[in-house]
């Protein structure tokens, strides 16, 4: 896209937020970069660059636009689409993968040098590693410094900053103002602290791509939702994340033009993970209108697409998780599957109460409470309804798992068999399901499991690995919908048929599972 001058130009000319995240718009008359659908007066074409990313924006001097927040855009959904290195690298620095593991753990888990993987990405989006984690770095530094009242040493070392000195500098780069100036204008706009006080919590707002099929989102969350784990309350979904530095819990409510996102955290460097995993979840980086345009070529799914335009493929805030889920849900009906790992959740799963007492405490104050549902509600409704009783624990590791008896488990002996092979080989690193895998080879190491087959691996490539292409062939809802709409529908039929959508053959699948109602098997 950077390189069409003219379709670039008209985007921004005509303000189309549909662009929003496929790159920024630098204008060299004022320093300052922006999203292509800012407000401000249409820059001058001389005076304009067309940059892949922040990073490559903010490491030629540009700071960001304090009007359109570009730093807040949705994600390029590019890197949703490709499974190339860039894309795996892209995905696992959202994940917080160089604060963590530095620029050599990211490099050795893509099995590339550092240098390799810097030509890549600086030839590609104009930043290395470094500078793409330092721009992720600045939008959480942001949120912190607007939305709580922490003090800035610890939001300096929670965005993953090495430095308070960095930080201070970073902040001055990119957005112009020093971190006081930056929340007393917050205060200033009448938008408080919502971290402040005794929750704990803070609320964001999470930016997607219209149109956004949030009923159908919920819908298929809420059904699957595990007891103690998940919880679905009206419009407002809620889970307890296991993030790398301890438990987290998130409640998720879609709103006008954004989806409101109130987080408990034991450990602020999570911030950036959480945000990215529930990101996955609801599917918010992807491009609607490019999908829907596709499959509505199709005179088969025209008419599903017309009646759900925007629906999303719902993601994984766990890797593992969901893994463990698909096993459980191999030839038994949703609430089957569903009932089995709430009881696995409630017997291996790391409790709330031990992992973060503050948040039991407050949740058991709230037993027998109704829940504001109001559209309008303030921020400390919606951090109250953060905290419910409902949320009891984690969902357990691979590890835990994998020291279960499969003769203790409540399934048939070879199916629990299966699982607790699956979660040896991750907890073994033997499989790799992380947002950097590769894509064939997690399926390839997932067959290679004895038990796994192409559904589940399908489904996980689907939901974990976001792969938009997976397409579970054999899946009984998508043979049942297929009989429905009078087409061939063994699997094999099934396959050829769905040759015809690709690359988003995941779509087209769950165009076909939202034509059955939601419980029935799958």
């Amino acid at each position: 896209m950077v390189e069409d001058f003219e379709q670039c130009y008209r985007a921004v000319s005509s303000k189309d937020g549909r662009f929003d995240g496929w790159f920024v718009t630098a204008v060299t008359s004022t320093g300052i970069y922006c999203r292509p659908s800012c407000p401000a007066m249409t820059p001058k074409r001389g005076n304009v660059r067309f940059l892949r990313s922040a990073a490559a924006a903010q490491r030629e001097g540009f700071r960001a636009c304090k009007r359109c927040r570009p730093d807040a855009s949705p994600g390029s959904p590019e890197w949703n689409v490709r499974a190339d290195v860039v894309a795996r690298a892209m995905r696992m620095i959202a994940d917080g993968s160089v604060d963590r593991d530095g620029v050599g753990g990211l490099a050795a888990r893509l099995g590339y040098s550092e240098r390799h993987l810097h030509r890549q990405l600086v030839a590609e989006l104009g930043a290395g590693p470094l500078a793409l984690a330092r721009a992720q770095r600045a939008h959480s530094a942001r949120l912190l410094i607007e939305t709580t009242d922490m003090p800035f040493t610890e939001i300096a070392f929670a965005a993953g900053f090495p430095s308070i000195r960095q930080f201070n500098e970073t902040i001055r780069e990119v957005f112009a103002v020093t971190p006081t100036e930056q929340r007393r204008r917050s205060a200033h706009r009448g938008n408080p602290a919502p971290g402040a006080g005794d929750s704990g919590a803070l609320t964001l707002r999470l930016r997607r791509r219209e149109p956004f099929d949030a009923a159908g989102l919920l819908a298929f969350l809420g059904v699957r939702a595990v007891p103690g784990v998940e919880a679905l309350d009206g419009d407002t979904y809620r889970r307890v994340l296991s993030l790398p530095h301890g438990l987290g819990v998130v409640a998720l409510t879609p709103r006008a033009d954004h989806v409101e996102c109130t987080l408990r955290l034991a450990d602020m460097r999570d911030l950036s993970a959480a945000v990215q995993r529930c990101r996955r979840l609801l599917d918010l980086d992807a491009d609607p209108a490019a999908i829907d345009a596709a499959l509505s070529a199709d005179p088969l799914l025209a008419p599903l697409v017309a009646a759900t335009p925007g629906l999303r493929v719902p993601g994984a805030v766990d890797g593992a998780e969901l893994a463990v889920r698909a096993v459980l849900g191999q030839q038994v009906s949703v609430a089957g599957a569903r009932t089995i790992a709430g009881r696995l959740a409630a017997e291996h799963g790391e409790a709330l109460a031990d992992a973060m007492p503050g948040y039991a405490e407050s949740a058991a104050r709230r037993t027998g409470a109704e829940p504001a549902r109001s559209a309008g509600r303030g921020k400390r409704a919606a951090v109250a309804e953060l905290f419910s009783p409902a949320l009891a624990h984690a969902f357990p590791t691979a590890a835990a798992i994998a020291a279960i008896d499969p003769e203790q488990l409540p399934m048939p002996r070879a199916r629990g068999r299966a699982l607790v092979g699956l979660c040896a080989a991750i907890a073994a690193g033997e499989v790799e399901l992380d947002p950097g895998a590769d894509r064939d080879e997690a399926r390839a190491q997932l067959l290679a499991l004895p038990g796994i087959g192409p559904w589940t691996a399908e489904y996980v490539a689907m939901r974990v690995l976001g792969d938009p292409d997976a397409f579970p062939a054999t899946d009984l809802g998508i043979r049942h919908a297929l009989a429905r709409l009078d087409m061939p529908h063994d699997a094999r039929s099934a396959a050829a048929l769905a040759e015809r959508w690709r690359p988003w053959r995941a779509y087209a699948a769950l165009h076909l599972w939202a034509t059955l109602a939601h419980g029935r098997k799958e």
